[in-house]
């Protein structure tokens, strides 16, 4: 990815495309947009219910239904400070145009598939967010990325959201060992069931509220990159003029937040079976604090405007509490495995979507 764009191919047909039609190219890719959010909670469902499935507290088709409610209600009371990071703090806009957008949202959408039909519990956020700097670069170079406290944020959250997961996992489940040592086993599991019903709905709350926030983001960065196609427009298309990041239209925060508790109740049953049962086995005790822990992560970061990765947090969280008993408790080998899936995710996603955009910009010209 370099800073000069490739010469086109001469026998490659390109089409300039007149405003009209950019404006329904501009419509179509935030139809695009809003599938990858659906792809993103039917990706990261695991995060939400493979604790409590794992558990056996509720059954596959329960727990979807209960993360989903709890994804889509974070619209009400979450903040919107994770949109406005990705949407303008780490791409400079002037390089933002739709084959960018939607050549990020190919690469993301392409390495979201793979892993997800190997079972690996990559991060859809990062995906996003490696394919947003993939695509930029590779119309405008390293010159494209705004190098800045957000980009440092992110890129620090891969090693520290998984680490807090871990501690804060490991750490409430000593606490619960330590006030409910006397009880036994079957009365704790008793008493742990209802509470991972709690735990759980705060952990999809947590996920809803980040990652929904995320494709907002990218939707918010494309409607400012076009805002002069839609300046004279009127009816349902006068919604689309949007002018700069302070003000993210609501039909766009209820469209992320519906897609992703959509994705989510459509479910992705073999990264599930990877993250509830294959890491570390889980007793409701265990999914209570493995649930919290990363909740508790999540919202930190959500707090503070970081993009983070949802599927590192609670995979942290878990081997964390899978710590606690000993260390052979957790399959390291497969913990192993999933870490290389995280740390190929970005640059995967960028190459992909940089091919994409390249692909794009040698078809599609835009006036």
């Amino acid at each position: 990815m370099h800073g000069r764009r490739p010469r086109r191919a001469e026998h490659l047909p390109q089409e300039r495309l007149s405003g009209a039609t950019v404006i329904w190219y501009v419509v179509g890719i935030v139809i695009i947009a809003f599938l990858f959010d659906f792809i993103n909670g039917f990706h990261d469902s695991a995060n939400s219910i493979a604790t409590i499935v794992g558990t056996r507290v509720l059954s596959p088709l329960a727990a979807v239904v209960w993360a989903a409610v709890f994804n889509f209600a974070a619209l009400f009371t979450g903040g919107v400070a994770v949109a406005k990071a990705v949407g303008g703090g780490m791409i400079e806009q002037s390089y933002v145009d739709p084959n960018v957008i939607l050549g990020a949202l190919l690469g993301a959408i392409i390495w979201n598939i793979i892993t997800w039909a190997y079972g690996i519990p990559s991060s859809s956020s990062h995906a996003l967010i490696g394919g947003y700097a993939g695509a930029a670069m590779a119309k405008g170079g390293f010159k494209a990325i705004l190098w800045g406290p957000k980009w440092i944020q992110t890129l620090s959250f891969i090693v520290i959201s998984p680490l807090v997961g871990f501690m804060a996992g490991f750490i409430l489940m000593v606490s619960c060992y330590w006030l409910f040592k006397r009880m036994s086993a079957g009365r704790a599991d008793r008493v742990f069931r209802p509470a991972q019903l709690v735990s759980s709905a705060f952990l999809s709350y947590s996920h809803g509220g980040n990652d929904a926030q995320k494709t907002m983001g990218i939707i918010l960065g494309l409607l400012v990159a076009s805002q002069g196609y839609f300046a004279n427009e009127t009816g349902l298309l006068r919604h689309l003029y949007v002018t700069d990041f302070t003000r993210i239209p609501y039909w766009v925060e209820i469209g992320a937040y519906s897609m992703i508790s959509l994705g989510t109740l459509f479910g992705g049953w073999r990264i599930v079976h990877t993250m509830g049962s294959r890491i570390t086995k889980l007793r409701p005790i265990g999914g209570f604090a493995a649930e919290t822990g990363g909740a508790i992560a999540i919202q930190l970061a959500t707090h503070w405007g970081i993009p983070v990765s949802t599927t590192h947090t609670i995979t942290g969280s878990i081997v964390g509490v899978g710590a606690t008993n000993r260390l052979s408790a957790v399959r390291w080998g497969l913990a192993g495995r999933i870490v290389w899936a995280w740390v190929l995710t970005i640059p995967a996603s960028g190459v992909m979507a940089a091919i994409s955009y390249w692909l794009l910009a040698s078809f599609v010209s835009l006036p």
